[in-house]
């Protein structure tokens, strides 16, 4: 094989510093021809963009508020729209570098290249810094002004609890609908939306509509008109009522719309909650499903709610069998809570039931938790034997088809004790507590009015907590974050204890691998059910729109 030598590179001198260079059409190195030549000329290195505060939307050109969050793509689109001469040169590269959150800084590293001379192209790398310039939109001027608002959605639920408010805040978060809301209040039974536009209005309504069961009304306000121009202006209001049945809550459909809804057991227990509700007998597994249209019709209420649940412990438990999607039927025996343990005591808020005299008795029952229960575990239900209720359609049931007890849920007691904070947060549509424009200290939009219990607000987010926890197909309609300042328990943060002597056991290890043990099934939450956090970086002083569930 003959050998072909390369063909030699001809090299010439560089006609200002004599630096042998591959001929070019200048005769000139890159650094002698970077001084004579800017590409960068025309392009300003310093910028301003306008952040509102309230709403966190920024002013995109000409005149239009965007939603943008800090370090995203949408935010980047919009600084390169606020340099006049990049139409002249070829952008190949744009990212941010990282600044402090509270600097009120934004800094972005942008590669041109350009050519400057017959065949000579030159890339340079330089840095823009933008000034985050606090200004007021005008939805949020409108909504600084009073009576400015064009259109209010005003949402009710006559229920006892505002568990239902907060798993409709994510909701709307999850779906983006609260980005033309100019404010939100919270009032005794529920909440009001407030917005510019009708339309807006409207949007809300019918996504409320397709989330949860509701029935809506509308009304208008006359508050001007021209004759000659034949033009009026009004104010529109529009209700909306959701329906006052929960999940988990116990219900006595009237016997006559039972028997129209294939016959059903009139005492059954509400499964799942969306435009319609969907109501189970863990006797039978037999269901059905109520729409909006059908309760309206002939509206019924509820025999008791979550906050009446009882804690029961499972003595034995026989599959039947038979088996409805998620569920399966299975015989059950129960005994209260602590009903065997030596020297038990109760809650505070527990029922005295051992002095009714029924303490150590066994219970039998049929439920449609037969897929999760184990004997030896803790559930929730109904003690139906020792309650009351005043409904005209309870009282006309027969004796022989009220069960004793009815199982609503598993429950994990042991889990609950423990001083463990979450690895995950929640977004709020309202500021948090101690925030600038914040008046009251509950979460998120809801626990703001002011006189309410605030215990009783915080009761409510924690069971909103534990429901996202063991029902997966609720979770799966919220977004859940990582947190990235979960505390640590104060057993982690002194390390494991260590014997002094060779004798010694080390008891805190051992009792712990008894506790997770004992719950060795609890729904722990995925990493990959979480996002990313969005917390990293803030453009305001110190707000931040998140709940930590904690």
């Amino acid at each position: 094989m003959e050998f072909v030598p390369a063909p030699a590179v001809h090299r010439v001198l560089c006609a200002d510093c004599g630096t042998p260079i591959v001929p070019n059409s200048a005769n000139l190195c890159v650094a002698c021809l970077r001084n004579s030549v800017d590409v960068t000329e025309g392009i300003p290195k310093q910028a301003s963009v306008s952040f509102c505060r309230n709403c966190e939307r920024f002013l995109a050109p000409p005149q239009a508020w965007v939603l943008a969050r800090p370090e995203s793509s949408e935010l980047l689109a919009l600084c390169l729209k606020k340099l006049k001469g990049l139409t002249k040169v070829r952008l190949t590269e744009a990212h941010f570098i990282w600044t402090e959150p509270h600097s009120k800084r934004l800094r972005v590293s942008l590669t041109i290249q350009k050519e400057v001379l017959t065949s000579t192209i030159l890339e340079q790398t330089f840095e823009i810094e933008y000034l985050v310039q606090h200004g007021q939109c005008p939805d949020c001027a409108k909504l600084a002004a009073k009576n400015t608002w064009k259109a209010l959605v005003q949402v009710r639920q006559k229920v006892s609890h505002k568990r239902t408010f907060l798993f409709l805040e994510q909701l709307i978060l999850k779906h983006g609908t609260q980005k033309d809301t100019i404010s939100v209040k919270e009032v005794k039974d529920g909440l009001d939306f407030f917005y510019s536009q009708r339309s807006h209005a409207i949007k809300m309504v019918e996504f409320l509509t397709g989330v949860v069961p509701v029935r809506s009304k509308a009304s208008e306000q006359l508050l001007s008109s021209d004759t000659h121009s034949n033009t009026a202006n009004f104010k529109y209001t529009y209700s909306v009522e959701i329906m006052p049945i929960c999940k988990d809550d116990l219900v006595c459909i009237p016997p006559k719309q039972a028997r129209q809804l294939g016959n059903i057991s009139p005492l059954t227990i509400c499964t799942r909650v969306g435009s319609s509700i969907q109501l189970l007998d863990p006797a039978t597994l037999q269901s059905c499903e109520i729409t909006s249209t059908i309760y309206w019709r002939n509206p019924f209420d509820t025999l008791a709610t979550v906050t009446d649940l009882v804690e029961f412990t499972v003595l034995d438990v026989e599959v039947d069998g038979r088996s409805r999607g998620k569920f399966v039927l299975a015989d059950a025996q129960v005994a209260l809570a602590g009903a065997f343990r030596s020297g038990g005591s109760q809650d505070e808020n527990s029922m005295d039931f051992e002095s009714a005299g029924f303490t150590n008795q066994i219970y039998h029952t049929r439920t449609h938790l037969g897929g999760i229960l184990q004997p030896g575990d803790t559930a929730l239900g109904y003690f139906l034997t020792r309650s009351n209720y005043n409904s005209d359609d309870f009282a006309l049931l027969r004796s022989e088809r009220i069960p004793d007890i009815m199982l609503v849920k598993k429950t994990y007691p042991n889990r609950r004790k423990k001083n463990k904070s979450r690895g995950w947060k929640l977004r709020s549509i309202g500021k948090e507590a101690g925030e600038e424009g914040e008046t009251g200290s509950g979460r998120g939009v809801v626990g703001r009015l002011g006189g309410r219990d605030q215990k009783k607000v915080e009761e409510d987010y924690e069971l909103f907590l534990r429901d996202l926890e063991e029902d997966p197909e609720m979770r799966s309609a919220v977004n859940l974050y990582k947190a990235t300042d979960v505390n640590m328990t104060t057993e982690a943060k002194r390390g494991p204890k260590k014997p002094q002597f060779a004798m010694d056991v080390d008891e805190t290890s051992q009792q712990d691998q008894e506790e997770e043990e004992e719950e060795a099934d609890f729904p722990e939450i995925e990493l990959n059910e979480l996002l990313e956090g969005f917390d990293e970086m803030t453009l305001g002083d110190g707000e931040g729109e998140i709940n930590e569930a904690t």
